[in-house]
């Protein structure tokens, strides 16, 4: 039975319609002339039918040489019919096979676009992560730099620790000595003073003139030794001073090291993340070449089809020019 409403008497309408333009009744032709409904197969059974009853038909009412004529006629169209069949149906297979490698193509072509997009986006990552490690290095830099005169900074801080240190100590000495001079003078004043008495009375005024000398001798030093004490406070303060300030240098530079290791960690972690994305880059960039010869190959081989298309066209014009040399009969005894 016919499928999708197609039947013998609307095959037959199409027909006489074709006819009546005066064109070659084939079954895509009717097909089209049915609105692209039916089935190839239903349509050519249906213009068997019609051929075989209008063959009848002529035979019994024509004469003989009509009857030839007109059998060759129909002859030469079934021949017409059975050699487009197989074309039809090859074009048709040719068409699918055409869209199914142009869908192809445009996969490819899209999948190729993707990657093309990933490889630059990759690319950007690189740049940024290399304007980065340049960052880094420059920051690197200035911090090694920053230690070198942190470094020469705690050098000279010991040179001069190492001056108050002489000092205080050279200070110390001065007042060990004077400590020992003013014990050893009053021991002699002493002395003096006890042999002065068991001497003479008469002695007396010139021993206190000499004691009152010695006391004035004695004051003297005395400023000397409290003027040593406060220079030996002020240098202990400086010490003080000097070594909180180093104290605070030396924090600064362990922090400043330590400042130093983060960023070489960091400088290690970026060269690791750049060494792996220089390898997805070289591995998508291996990719997109394999793509593009895939391309390659398929377009090669869509022109082979196209050839092959090309072929099949000039082989349908052979068919339908042997075809419509095996038609010329028919005008002949029609005449």
């Amino acid at each position: 039975m016919a499928r999708g409403g197609i039947n013998k008497a609307v095959v037959q309408t199409a027909r006489l319609a074709i006819l009546a333009r005066g064109e070659n009744p084939s079954i895509d032709a009717v097909r089209i002339e049915m609105g692209n409904t039916g089935s190839k197969t239903t349509i050519h059974r249906y213009l068997k039918e019609l051929d075989e009853s209008e063959t009848r038909l002529t035979i019994t009412e024509a004469p003989i040489d009509d009857e030839l004529g007109e059998l060759v006629a129909r002859l030469a169209q079934r021949l017409k019919e059975k050699a487009q069949e197989p074309i039809d149906l090859a074009l048709q297979q040719f068409e699918q096979h055409k869209a199914a490698l142009l869908a192809q193509v445009e996969a490819l072509e899209e999948a190729h676009g993707q990657l093309k997009q990933q490889f630059e986006i990759q690319t950007a990552a690189l740049s940024e992560e290399s304007a980065a490690l340049q960052t880094t290095r420059t920051s690197l830099q200035t911090e090694q730099t920053r230690n070198a005169g942190l470094s020469q900074a705690c050098n000279d801080y010991e040179l001069r620790i190492n001056d108050k240190d002489e000092q205080i100590r050279s200070l110390e000495d001065k007042h060990l000595h004077a400590r020992d001079a003013l014990e050893h003078y009053r021991n002699a004043v002493k002395e003096q003073r006890e042999q002065e008495q068991r001497r003479h009375e008469s002695q007396l005024q010139q021993v206190q003139a000499e004691i009152r000398q010695a006391q004035q001798s004695a004051i003297v030093r005395q400023d000397e030794i409290t003027q040593l004490h406060r220079d030996n406070e002020r240098l202990l303060i400086e010490h003080r001073v000097t070594a909180k300030e180093l104290a605070a240098a030396l924090e600064q530079a362990r922090k400043d090291q330590a400042q130093q290791s983060t960023l070489s960690e960091h400088i290690s972690q970026i060269e690791n993340e750049r060494t792996l994305l220089q390898e997805r880059l070289r591995v998508a960039t291996v990719e997109s070449q394999s793509r593009l010869e895939t391309l390659e190959l398929q377009q090669q081989a869509n022109k082979a089809q196209e050839l092959d298309l090309i072929k099949a066209h000039s082989s349908i014009e052979a068919l339908r020019l042997a075809a419509a040399i095996a038609a010329a009969p028919e005008a002949t005894p029609a005449t």
